[in-house]
């Protein structure tokens, strides 16, 4: 028996990821296309082949505009920008000199399809929008225009420290490997290293004065060959990441089980740079979250502060390859990052090859911070690196020695309490034994460690043991003991001395760090508390402005968009704001001015309100100490209260649109129910009136009353029309529209609604214009005859009497185009179509022409309901309404058209 194997079915796609695809998708469809012409070093072509391939667009009819471009005088690449447009460049003010640089202002005015932007880690001058060229590169991407850039290896930030160690330069300027890891498209201009120092020696890189020098520093054949292996095996690890991506999309399988996630732990030695770039790279080949965290133990807190800055900048650097960073407090390092790790789900912990933490006494005791950490989870993945130290600070410090001063105020403090505490002893000795004296000598151990902190504390510990053993103990003024008891008792009084500073220290750390914590949680919640009370945006202004200028301590404005989306400063906020900056923070979503990177020379900082829907506002902030959001906890703080004034805001505004929302409809209510009533009361007389006034013309005779009587039955027919409008409108308020669809021609509608209004156009000259093969239409014959009547109607009283009333009707594509035009005036010049079609809208507040306004707007919406639309527009000759219908599918001719 034959044995059939179905193939193995394909794994589902992940409809998340579907998701985010799509909307990935739909982000980068308004988004420009960055590509980078990327190489090894100076002169291998890279801007030459970028000036080639845009001699190539612009011959195919692209528009293409050089922003800036760096020749460095080389006669080839000048050749190359003939026949391309360049940007002037502006000048900016720079101790004393005016510097030019590349315009962003004007190449967003100008938005060409194409912009050459040359050297992407060029770094501005100070003064202008960003601090990076790679950061209006970024700008201009957002903005919808392709960038063509080119950048070397050195200059990518992951791979500073490598290119450093290799040609024992740092190099200054780099880029964020996230803008080479998103770019659209990277050629690699690559030639061998023997042709480059030919060209090198042809003075086509450099000047020869200049290339001579380069020859015998960076320009060596082994630096050259190292570049080139460090550029292709950067290119060769995005391939492979395009690579995982288009598995990834197609669901061919996973790449990974399981996503890693590492942990870095930084403690502010030499080399945490090195160790942060490092992971970087690992981070990324193995497609893996990570975070970077410094713990704050209480060892560290007297560090001094140039070593504690060197830790913000770490974590800075951390935030900028795209790691999350935290400072959290801890008594023991080992002990603090498991609980994060744990807390954290981290699959790996990295650290440095750590300098060993020797004890001066027992040197055997101590055990490094890997093997504590292993003591203490077994389970976790330790992985222990050797980043390279930079050649500045290796010599100048070695591992696992902090050269740090000595507190000398409090060794001081102890010595001066622990001598006041032996002549006090003096005075109570004369009461108490000695040893009852011990307790206050364990009382200034207390203190100082309270005071001071851990080293302090011990040298009082040993302080008072030896003005005890001196003062106190027989033989008195002398260290010799008679009874060796006492050593015990000496021994055990430094025991417990030291252990009671310790404790009072470590007590006295995380004192401070709960205190710091507590002062975050507390203004957050406070300010959550006071914003959930406020019902205006004004309440939520002044809750704003007065708490964050306290947890800050910062001068703090709020500028709110209005109705037109102009920027203004509320009341009650202080410091001068520049609106600009204001309003690029706003339409970009992202901080600027001071501590950014964009407009950094800023006196404030500028820190959108991000809602769920919107930018709400933005908050202006002079900060007396600006370095106090270089710590990431207090960052994390501002970024938290914004987020509580930005959704106070909007929730304070969809309030306010539902409270109007709600206005608006009980007014629509009484105002359709006085209207129902008020129709209907006025329908009876007026068809009364109306048929006397037919009954009794035919009998009157030419004259006086022949015209009144014609007069009456001409107003009491536009009376009558406009109630039937009100009790249309009344009827499509409250139940919507049911249509009752017939099969009808064209002509047929057209000409019901005519012999309606034949009294009413006997002053123009209605023409029509109809093929003889226009489609059937499927409508409700009573409401598209309103329809034809309300806007002929209209044109009837707004189009001065002789002139002419066009009815048109064609095909186009699937649907039937019904135009009338008119020889009028047109469109009222200060209102917009749309409007025309809003109820109880005229052209003209007070006017003799009769009308309410509700004629056009119940004909847009019996329209509408049949599935088409209707719009107006103005013309060299008058007015224009055009109606499209869409064409069904013609019955067959033995069908009953009336079904």
């Amino acid at each position: 028996m034959p044995i059939s194997h179905s193939p193995p079915l394909a794994p589902r796609p992940d409809p998340d990821a579907l998701v985010a695809q799509l909307q990935a998708e739909q982000h980068l469809a308004t988004r420009g296309k960055l590509r980078i012409y990327f190489g090894s070093n100076a002169g291998v072509g890279k801007t030459y082949a970028m000036l080639a391939a845009a001699q190539r667009e612009r011959q195919a009819g692209h528009e293409v505009l050089v922003g800036l471009v760096e020749t460095h005088g080389r006669a080839e690449t000048e050749q190359q920008l003939h026949g391309l447009e360049q940007l002037p460049r502006q000048h900016l003010p720079y101790q004393g000199r005016q510097l030019s640089e590349f315009d962003l202002d004007a190449a967003l005015q100008r938005h060409p399809e194409i912009l050459l932007l040359d050297e992407l880690a060029h770094s501005n001058v100070p003064g202008a929008r960003h601090p990076k060229r790679c950061q209006d590169a970024e700008e201009l991407l957002a903005a919808g225009i392709n960038v063509w850039t080119t950048l070397n290896v050195q200059h990518l930030e992951s791979l500073n420290d490598v290119v450093g160690g290799i040609v024992g330069i740092k190099v200054h300027e780099t880029v964020p490997d996230q803008v080479f890891d998103n770019a659209d498209e990277v050629i690699v201009v690559d030639i061998p290293p023997e042709e480059l120092l030919k060209r090198l020696k042809a003075g086509k890189v450099y000047p020869l004065e200049q290339a001579e020098r380069a020859s015998h520093n960076f320009f060596r054949l082994g630096n050259l060959l190292a570049l080139r292996e460090l550029a292709l095996r950067r290119t060769a690890d995005r391939v492979d990441e395009d690579m995982r991506d288009y598995r990834r999309e197609r669901s061919i399988g996973d790449v990974w089980p399981a996503r890693e996630r590492l942990l870095v732990g930084v403690g502010g030695h030499a080399g945490d740079d090195a160790l942060v770039r490092q992971v970087a790279r690992l981070a990324r080949r193995l497609e893996a979250d990570w975070m970077v965290v410094y713990v704050d133990a209480p060892e560290r807190q007297h560090r001094p502060r140039r070593a504690q800055e060197g830790v913000l900048k770490t974590l800075a650097l951390a935030a900028r390859l795209g790691a999350d960073t935290a400072t959290i407090p801890g008594a023991n390092v080992a002990q603090a990052l498991v609980a994060f790790a744990r807390e954290r789900n981290a699959s790996h912990l990295v650290l440095a090859r750590a300098q060993r933490r020797v004890s001066r006494w027992l040197p055997w005791t101590a055990a490094s911070l890997p093997e504590q950490i292993a003591r203490l989870d077994p389970g976790l993945d330790v992985l222990v690196l050797s980043p390279p130290l930079p050649k500045n600070e290796s010599a100048a410090r070695k591992p696992g020695i902090d050269r740090k001063p000595i507190a000398w105020v409090g060794y001081v403090g102890a010595t001066l309490a622990c001598f006041a505490a032996t002549a006090v002893a003096e005075l109570l000795l004369q009461v108490f034994e000695p040893a009852n004296v011990v307790m206050l000598f364990l009382l200034v151990v207390v203190l100082s460690a309270l005071r001071w902190g851990r080293g302090p504390g011990a040298w009082a510990a040993l302080l008072a043991v030896l003005c005890f053993d001196y003062y106190f103990v027989p033989p008195r003024d002398s260290f010799s003991v008679n009874d060796t008891q006492y050593l015990f008792t000496f021994s055990l009084m430094l025991g417990v001395a030291l252990v009671c500073g310790q404790l009072m220290a470590r007590l006295r750390h995380e004192a401070r760090v709960a205190a710091e914590r507590e002062r975050r949680a507390g203004a957050l919640a406070r300010l959550a508390r006071d914003l959930s009370g406020a019902l205006t945006q004004e309440q939520v202004a002044q809750i704003a402005l007065s708490t964050v200028s306290g947890v800050f301590d910062a001068q703090t404005g709020l500028q709110l968009p209005d109705a037109q989306e102009s920027l203004h400063a509320v009341a009650g906020s202080q410091g001068v704001m520049d609106a600009s900056i204001a309003r690029w923070s706003m339409e970009h979503g992202q901080p600027a001015g001071q501590g950014t990177d964009t407009l950094a020379a800023s006196p404030a900082l500028y820190v959108p309100l991000m809602a769920p829907v919107r930018v709400r506002g933005v908050l202006v902030l002079h900060l007396r100490k600006p370095q106090q959001l270089d710590v990431p906890e207090e960052r994390r703080l501002l970024d938290a209260c914004a987020s509580q004034i930005a959704l106070a805001l909007e929730r304070v505004h969809f309030v306010e649109v539902a409270q109007q929302t709600q206005v608006a409809m009980e007014g629509e209510r009484l105002r359709n129910t006085l209207l129902s009533a008020v129709s209907h009361d006025l329908r009876t007389p007026l068809t009364s009136i109306l048929g006397a006034a037919q009954t009794a013309l035919p009998h009157a005779g030419q004259g006086v009353a022949h015209e009144m009587l014609e007069q009456i039955h001409n107003q009491a027919q536009a009376l009558q029309q406009l109630v039937d409008n009100l009790l249309a409108m009344a009827r499509l308020q409250q139940g919507g529209v049911h249509l009752k669809r017939e099969w009808l021609p064209v002509a047929e509608l057209v000409g019901s609604a005519l012999q309606q209004l034949r009294g009413r156009l006997q002053g123009h000259l209605v023409q029509t214009r109809l093929g003889v093969d226009l489609p059937l239409l499927q409508v409700d014959p009573v409401l598209m005859e309103r329809v034809l009547v309300n806007l002929l109607d209209n044109a009837a009283k707004y189009t001065p009497a002789g002139t002419a009333i066009t009815i048109s009707a064609q095909v186009e594509g699937t649907d039937c185009l019904l135009v009338l035009q008119d020889n009028g005036p047109g469109l009222p010049g200060h209102l917009a179509a749309e409007q025309l079609f809003e109820p109880f809208m005229r052209g003209v507040t007070e006017s003799a022409v009769s009308g309410m306004g509700l004629g056009l707007t119940l004909a847009q919406r019996i329209v509408e309901a049949h599935g088409g639309s209707l719009q107006a527009e103005s013309s060299a000759a008058g007015t224009v309404f055009s109606i499209r219908l869409p064409v069904p599918k013609q019955p067959q001719l033995d069908d009953d058209l009336g079904e």
